[in-house]
């Protein structure tokens, strides 16, 4: 399928897209550094990569000071010299900030113009808890350089609408599905269980057991501390095909084992949208609350085992006895995906909210997703 239509190709960008991979290079970004590529690619954004140097981190510190003493947006940034990276130099539809977290808004102020030349401004910020909306630094940041705020998480959505004047709404995790997809060309899955990222020692114990025990393919991360990594489209590419070649896939709510940063809240991971566009069989703990079964509302999208992990081997060698009953759980997995996940549907819904239209490359690509979708779920009502 093209990445782009032939009217495409010589069109001025109407997106501008800020992206922190200049300096934040957490393994755990790539995901959405995907979706930034999946812009420049067929919406022919333009990728503006910011990398904020001592300078700015000064500047940052002299308008939060400005900002504290002073309670004024202008009076601040006239404060703050903040260095130039980019000058604009054409009118653009939209600025769209994908950001980690809610302290990265003055990336903006390296880019000069950005005020006059963008219609419309919206941040995408995929991560934030519930304790962050007590940090009081929180509310001295420049929400208002943004018509629209697009949160990666539903806890925090009603506090940060009652703080903050511009409207707040959240847009679920995604993936890029037609790479994750083990179709048109399913590999043969080689591997058994895989399991990347945080993890439950229970459950990694009983599974390095079994794995010593018996001809068992476990693969799991054997590094520690920070992880980051040097090309974010690589890094993607290998997740894709470990799932794809993964008859197993543990996965459980987001950073399940870190209540103190969390705040005690759920939210759906990343890792559910991966493992499922994969097709593999996702083994763990959904998110509670009523967001997973909103978006995951198909038949047996994750077999549910107890984080002690005292159940998992079991579960498995059960679900190993019922192959037809995994082949429809790995092509509903897939099928659903390709129909309501992919990072085409989100950014759809984030240029509604301004009354704009995705390109003729991102609608092509989404009749394709529908039509491989159907074709999926077709040959599962058909086998």
């Amino acid at each position: 399928m093209s990445n782009s239509s032939s009217t495409d190709i010589n069109r001025t960008p109407r997106i501008l897209v800020v992206s922190v991979r200049g300096f934040r290079f957490q393994v755990a970004n790539c995901c959405i550094y995907e979706f930034e590529d999946l812009l420049t690619d067929l919406e022919l954004a333009q990728l503006h990569v910011s990398n904020p140097t001592r300078d700015f981190d000064i500047a940052c510190k002299i308008y939060r000071g400005a900002k504290y003493f002073g309670s004024s947006d202008n009076l601040a940034l006239k404060a703050a010299p903040f260095p130039t990276e980019l000058v604009l130099e054409h009118e653009y539809d939209l600025l769209f900030a994908v950001l980690d977290n809610p302290f990265q808004f003055h990336l903006l102020e390296s880019i000069k113009g950005w005020r006059e030349k963008c219609r419309h401004t919206a941040c995408f910020i995929t991560e934030m808890w519930q304790p962050d909306l007590q940090i009081k630094r929180l509310f001295r940041e420049p929400w208002s350089n943004f018509d629209h705020v697009f949160l990666g998480v539903t806890q925090c959505v009603e506090g940060l609408r009652k703080l903050i004047k511009p409207p707040v709404t959240y847009i679920p995790p995604a993936v890029d599905t037609l790479r994750f997809s083990p179709y048109p060309n399913p590999p043969q899955r080689l591997i058994d269980v895989s399991y990347v990222g945080r993890r439950s020692p229970n459950i990694h114990d009983a599974l390095v057991k079994r794995a010593a025990q018996d001809n068992f393919f476990y693969y799991h991360d054997t590094l520690k501390g920070k992880l980051e990594i040097d090309n974010p489209r690589e890094h993607r590419v290998l997740l894709a095909n470990l799932f794809q070649r993964s008859r197993y896939n543990i996965t459980n709510y987001a950073k399940f084992n870190s209540t103190a940063e969390t705040g005690g809240t759920q939210e759906i991971g990343y890792r559910f949208f991966e493992g499922a566009a994969a097709g593999t069989v996702m083994v763990g703990m959904p998110p509670a609350g009523d967001a997973f079964p909103r978006y995951f509302d198909w038949s047996e999208p994750i077999i549910q085992v107890d984080l002690s992990g005292t159940d998992v081997v079991e579960a498995i060698a059960e679900l190993d006895a019922q192959p037809e009953r995994l082949e429809r759980i790995s092509r509903r997995n897939v099928a659903n995906c390709l129909l309501k996940h992919d990072w085409s549907y989100r950014w759809r819904d984030i240029l509604a909210a301004f009354d704009l239209k995705p390109s003729q490359a991102m609608i092509e690509r989404e009749k394709y997703l529908h039509q491989l979708g159907h074709s999926i779920l077709a040959e599962d009502r058909n086998g």
